[in-house]
């Protein structure tokens, strides 16, 4: 069984202690395919080192993340089309508009966004979004971008039935994690009326622990639990959930 972690961010400081005991618990359950999104330009470096470490298993994107959008935004934009130019990478995220914690940047953060799906349409790349609290928002950019060279996945999707079938309507895949298997997560409750061919696994590690790990630091390994609640879900078996989710994000990322 192989499985694919379409959005995890196996960099961060949450892993310094224990990040190649963390893989390889993955890596013994079957997750071999890990798909790693950017933040800022701060977090290059462990990027790269995390690639040349596992080069067998990571797949990079890169891309500026919506909250840190900030007064400096053009010269993280810039950063990030330096990196394109030096560089192949596997999509541009993460991306998005985040409006839980500041509104800000709005503006800011909407062109960013705009500037990063025409840099993704350049490359042929597929785009990873972060939506929070920012849905219509979102959904009107891709509106005005919205074309046979739009396409990617709609990271941690949290919305409701209407706005999944909306998002795939913009050649979204909805990227599925640790909240379906929340008490209170919503999207287990119409998710089985989505056709599995538009879902791709993540965990979103270290956030977003799925149950029964919720509040402790999310993994990759976790994985293995939104797989258990997606077989239950759609009533086939986990072998079948890995293989189809797996192929969905081949047919995303090129890979």
């Amino acid at each position: 069984m192989i499985l694919t972690d379409t959005h995890s961010h196996l960099y961060s400081e949450a892993f310094d202690e224990d990040r190649d005991a963390m893989i390889n618990r993955a890596l013994d359950l079957g997750v071999q395919r890990f798909f790693i999104p950017a933040i800022d330009s701060t977090y290059a470096n462990r990027m790269y080192d995390l690639e040349k470490n596992y080069p067998q298993n990571i797949y990079l994107m890169m891309g500026l993340h919506p909250t840190h959008v900030k007064e400096n935004y053009e010269e993280e934009l810039r950063f990030v089309e330096k990196q394109f130019s030096e560089r192949a990478f596997f999509g541009v995220g993460e991306i998005g508009i985040d409006l839980y914690w500041d509104k800000t940047f709005l503006k800011q953060q909407q062109d960013a966004f705009v500037r990063q799906i025409q840099l993704a349409k350049n490359h042929g790349l597929p785009i990873v979004i972060h939506c929070r609290e920012a849905f219509d928002e979102i959904f009107e950019i891709l509106d005005q971008e919205k074309g046979s060279d739009l396409y990617g996945i709609f990271h941690c999707f949290t919305g409701t039935h209407k706005q999944a079938l909306q998002a795939i309507e913009y050649n979204m895949k909805l990227g599925i994690g640790g909240v379906v298997t929340f008490k209170n997560g919503k999207i287990d409750q119409f998710l089985n009326k989505i056709d599995l061919n538009n879902i791709v696994l993540e965990t979103d590690a270290p956030y977003l622990s799925p149950t029964p790990y919720r509040g402790k630091r999310n993994e990759s390994a976790y994985l293995i639990k939104v797989v258990e609640k997606l077989a239950s879900i759609y009533n086939l078996s986990e072998e079948e959930i890995a293989k189809i989710t797996t192929e969905n994000s081949k047919k995303v990322f090129g890979v």
